[in-house]
């Protein structure tokens, strides 16, 4: 049975704690408002990219772009978006989840995958498994900055356009609020664009414009930076749902901490009344013993 001195020490132990998480929250809250604001800022340049590139597509390009021909599939990359670190309730839980059925359920039986990890917690997860690690990019999250993403898709091109891999799958976390995060899978290469007999409206929307120099030269212009703009567009969306998801579990935590210092209070409480109660019936059981005598 515990002493009031062992509930003591406890409420004190949880007190610190409370106070920590209750820190944590707040610099979350301070760092997702700064993460929040550039995803919000990167959505409209990443979408209206894309939609340039979905008018501006020619039949030709499908066929002889290496961004955009549709290959036999025998190796698919999968790059696993995850956090760096943890404390941020399910956030990495959920996509390593995801991946692993990715893995077990969406791949053919002759497709093998190839796992290239951001973060350090899938890349702790996926290495100790006989999974085909082919590259890693961690302790990025801290200062995350445009460079990384750049290193990112270096690797990622590179071995697409080896034919190391025939397609590139990306797994991650997309800001949707600060209690929700959802759980996206991306194919990022091939680019998924339409042909111009699947995209009547956008070929109408462009028939009186004069391009200079050329459709097709703007068009291979602007798909690297398509490609760029929407990986760095994954990493901001990763690192602010991180930071709310940070900012839930750390509020979670500190109401759980409020309410189990309210337990143990009680408890204490109880404990040290049985003990003044026991102490007092002693007393007065000493005092009937000597008037007995």
């Amino acid at each position: 049975m515990a002493t009031l001195r062992d509930i003591k020490r406890r409420i004190k132990g949880v007190q610190s704690t409370q106070k920590i998480t209750k820190a944590m929250k707040m610099v979350a809250a301070a760092k997702l408002r700064r993460a929040q604001e550039a995803v919000v800022n990167a959505r409209p340049y990443a979408k209206q990219i894309f939609d340039m590139l979905s008018h501006l597509v020619s039949e030709e390009d499908l066929n002889s772009n290496s961004f955009l021909q549709n290959r036999e599939v025998k190796n698919v990359a999968v790059v696993v978006v995850t956090a760096d670190r943890g404390l941020c309730g399910a956030f990495n839980a959920n996509i390593i989840k995801e991946t692993s059925r990715f893995l077990e359920e969406e791949l053919g039986e002759n497709v093998s995958a190839q796992l290239f990890c951001i973060g350090r917690k899938g890349y702790d997860f996926f290495s100790k498994r006989q999974n085909n690690l082919i590259g890693k990019k961690t302790g990025i999250f801290s200062t995350l900055k445009y460079e990384y993403s750049l290193e990112v898709y270096d690797e990622i091109v590179k071995g697409f356009l080896n034919d190391s891999y025939q397609k590139v799958v990306i797994i991650y976390n997309e800001f949707k609020s600060i209690i929700q995060q959802k759980i996206v899978v991306e194919q990022f290469l091939p680019v998924p664009v339409k042909s111009e007999s699947e995209n009547k409206a956008g070929a109408s929307f462009y028939s009186n414009y004069i391009f200079e120099p050329d459709q097709k030269s703007i068009f291979s212009y602007l798909l690297p930076k398509h490609l760029k703009a929407q990986l760095w567009r994954i990493l901001l969306e990763s690192n602010a749902a991180e930071f709310g998801a940070q900012m839930t579990a750390m509020d979670n935590a500190t109401t759980n901490a409020k309410e189990l210092i309210r337990t143990l209070q009680l408890k204490y409480n109880k404990e040290r009344q049985a003990a003044i109660t026991k102490e007092i019936l002693e007393i007065v059981s000493g005092a009937n013993a000597l008037k007995a005598e």
